[in-house]
């Protein structure tokens, strides 16, 4: 069972919300928050597997509150996923340079939202490629200037391994990565999963971001 904790400050948001997360049978919704503050009291107490959390709230926003969750040892594992909207981008880059494991749009799809819960459950990101390419490259733009500090972080990769680096930051998937790079798919998972330990970053997401700030991505 997956244990999540919904951080909003609409009441109408988080009903909506819980039913369609426990729709499946495999999510419970242990916890609801009004805003940032109470959630993250809420988290360090049920320590939940995901937190959706969402951006603009009182008393302490969703960035700060989730920038609390990952800084916290005690919370190691709990996944972050921010609910936003389209026009809320430059929020979407600071909560993933927080820490969130990815996001959402409060529009998004019953299915599309017990999947991303899965799959950051599971410990990956949720960035996909569509929208990757437009908040990321809104990333670089603020991160290029940094490019020197940050190429130290990559400068022990092989050249295979920052073939893979720039596919990430590209959005690409492991399949779709195996498939441009010519290698097998469990060599590509191996790849990713190699860098995300030599680079110490968190999940994905990371990745993708280290990709534009060193201009791997340009």
């Amino acid at each position: 069972m997956i244990r999540i904790v919904l951080v909003d400050d609409q009441e109408l948001v988080r009903a909506g919300l819980r039913p369609l997360a426990e729709l499946d049978g495999d999510v419970e919704v242990v916890g609801e928050a009004s805003d940032g503050r109470a959630g993250l009291r809420l988290v360090r107490s049920l320590r939940p597997d995901v937190v959706l959390m969402d951006v603009r709230m009182p008393q302490l926003d969703g960035i700060a509150a989730t920038r609390e969750i990952v800084a916290d040892p005690a919370l190691d594992g709990v996944r972050v996923l921010v609910l936003t909207t389209f026009d809320e981008d430059e929020h979407v880059f600071a909560a993933i340079r927080a820490g969130a494991s990815g996001y959402l749009l409060k529009d998004v799809t019953p299915t599309d939202l017990r999947a991303a819960i899965r799959t950051v459950a599971a410990g990956d990101s949720l960035l996909s490629p569509a929208v990757t390419t437009t908040v990321m490259r809104a990333v670089a733009d603020t991160s290029h200037a940094a490019d020197g500090r940050h190429a130290e972080r990559v400068a022990g990769l092989t050249e295979r391994e920052r073939e893979v680096l720039e596919q990430v930051g590209r959005g690409l998937t492991n399949d779709e990565i195996a498939r441009e790079l010519y290698l097998s798919p469990a060599t590509a998972r191996t790849y990713v999963s190699r860098l995300l330990a030599k680079l110490a970053a968190r999940d994905r997401a990371a990745l993708i971001i280290l990709a534009y700030e060193t201009g791997l991505v340009p």
